[in-house]
């Protein structure tokens, strides 16, 4: 017997095994089993989810002997229809598989205008599925208006589409709309495991989630992918088997990786870069994957512990770089990775802009947000405005009393008083004392000793003082 992909050999056939499409499933067998048969339906969504297979069951369902009917005839049934049976082999003459993208033009929807004055030559329906029907041209949108909104009473029409938006609401308007949902992530492992039951295939849940989750809600997708680890595993499919063979980056590495960025040591950083680079790891993959890592990190800071959104348990991120790093951090750290991404097809050296980038991780808990910054530097210059005003009563009588006969320095001013200052030192010098009294002014919050600490000598500072001027 010739080998058949699982896509195919799994493939729905009936309404019950559209695997997360319970709505569309439900709604299309109640119309059946009251005879409320639409002219046209139009089934739309994310790709690998079953609108082609819905199509299809729905054509044996109008076209099987028994009906039509919410239950056609099974593929193994031993009194299968001569409709059903056609069906399934994809050669019955009154269901015509139409692929969008290769005929756009008016002088196809012509051809099909035609062939609908004719009856079906068996069975009580001719059934058109026009699968991609987004890429037909404007004017063949136009040609079919008339024909899918009055067709024959024997005609439907059954249009599948990946990107509704494209489909002109003219279209759309004369159509019964049914939108196909990406397949939960648990319930495509399930579908997976299975497959495995009836190959004999021995797997670790593990390696079936990781599966399931790089399909991103495509069963097709997943399908496919599981064939290529199947021809490698030899029966037994485990995930450090799938990391080896095809380069993937466990949690254990991205761990590391984010720890040693975490305490600052960049040589260890580095070092288990350059190992991940030379086992195989994509730059791409590793950025993408890192972006992925923090990403969920961040979730994981707002309070979500769904191991379907996250990919992994939590108990399995490093509880190190969670404590180390705050929802700022993380967001500037997925900022930059974003950023990195986009850069590295332009690159001429992509694995210095990625060490690059790994030196930023290793002080990125030194990083002040702009947000943080203006706020800190609005707190100090509150902070001197009220000490300045404070000063200002107090020495008031004094100066008033020694303005008999004295000029300029009355020798009562502290040293340094009148010099040319900057705007760090005069606010040191007034409010924190000397050095060896900052840490014990309990007056002076520490981010804005750390603040002071970083614009002192910039740019900043130079604007603080122009604007005082």
């Amino acid at each position: 017997m010739p080998y058949e992909v699982t896509a195919n050999r799994r493939r729905p056939k009936t309404f019950d095994e559209l695997a997360g499409q319970e709505f569309v499933a439900a709604t299309l067998k109640n119309s059946l089993d009251n005879g409320q048969i639409a002219n046209a339906y139009l089934f739309s969504g994310p790709r690998g989810c079953g609108k082609t297979s819905a199509a299809r069951i729905l054509a044996r369902a109008l076209r099987c002997e028994k009906g039509p009917t919410s239950n056609p005839c099974e593929k193994n049934d031993e009194a299968i229809c001569p409709q059903c049976q056609e069906i399934f082999n994809g050669n019955s003459m009154d269901v015509l598989e139409i692929d969008g993208a290769s005929n756009t033009g008016v002088n196809d929807v012509r051809q099909i205008k035609e062939e609908i004055l004719f009856p079906p030559g068996t069975g009580r329906y001719k059934i058109y599925i026009i699968d991609e029907v987004h890429m037909l041209s404007n004017n063949a949108f136009n040609a079919l208006l008339k024909t899918i909104e009055e067709p024959p009473p024997n005609v439907v029409f059954i249009f599948a589409t990946t990107e509704l938006q494209k489909v002109p609401a003219t279209i759309r308007s004369r159509c019964q709309q049914f939108n196909f949902r990406l397949v939960p992530t648990e319930k495509i492992a399930a579908l997976l495991l299975d497959v495995c039951v009836e190959m004999g295939i021995h797997a670790e849940e593990e390696a079936l989630f990781w599966i399931a989750r790089e399909s991103t809600g495509s069963c097709r997708d997943a399908y496919t992918l599981f064939d290529q680890v199947i021809s490698f595993s030899e029966g037994n499919i485990r995930i450090d088997l799938i990391r080896e063979k095809l380069g993937i980056i466990g949690l254990e590495k991205l761990n590391e990786l984010a720890e040693a960025c975490a305490a600052g040591d960049f040589s260890l950083a580095f070092g288990i870069t350059d190992e991940l680079l030379a086992s195989g790891a994509v730059i791409d993959t590793l950025v993408t994957n890192l972006a992925g890592y923090f990403h969920n990190l961040l979730l994981i800071k707002a309070g979500i512990s769904r191991e379907t959104i996250l990919g992994d348990n939590v108990s399995g991120f490093s509880k190190k770089v969670l404590d180390k790093y705050d929802a700022v951090r993380l967001e500037h750290a997925g900022e930059l990775l974003f950023e990195l991404y986009r850069n590295l097809r332009y690159s001429i050296s992509p694995r210095f802009e990625l060490e690059t980038l790994i030196s930023k991780l290793c002080w990125l808990d030194k990083w002040i947000s702009p947000a943080e910054l203006g706020s800190s530097v609005e707190g100090v210059r509150n902070l001197l405005n009220s000490h300045a005003s404070a000063n200002t009563m107090n020495t008031a009588p004094a100066n008033i009393a020694g303005n008999t006969g004295n000029s300029g320095n009355d020798g009562n001013a502290p040293d340094g008083e009148g010099e040319n200052l900057s705007f760090s030192e005069e606010f040191r010098r007034r409010h924190m004392g000397s050095s060896d009294n900052i840490a014990h002014n309990d007056e002076i919050d520490q981010g804005v000793k750390n603040v002071l600490d970083v614009f002192e000598g910039t740019i900043i500072e130079e604007n603080i003082e122009e604007n005082d001027e």
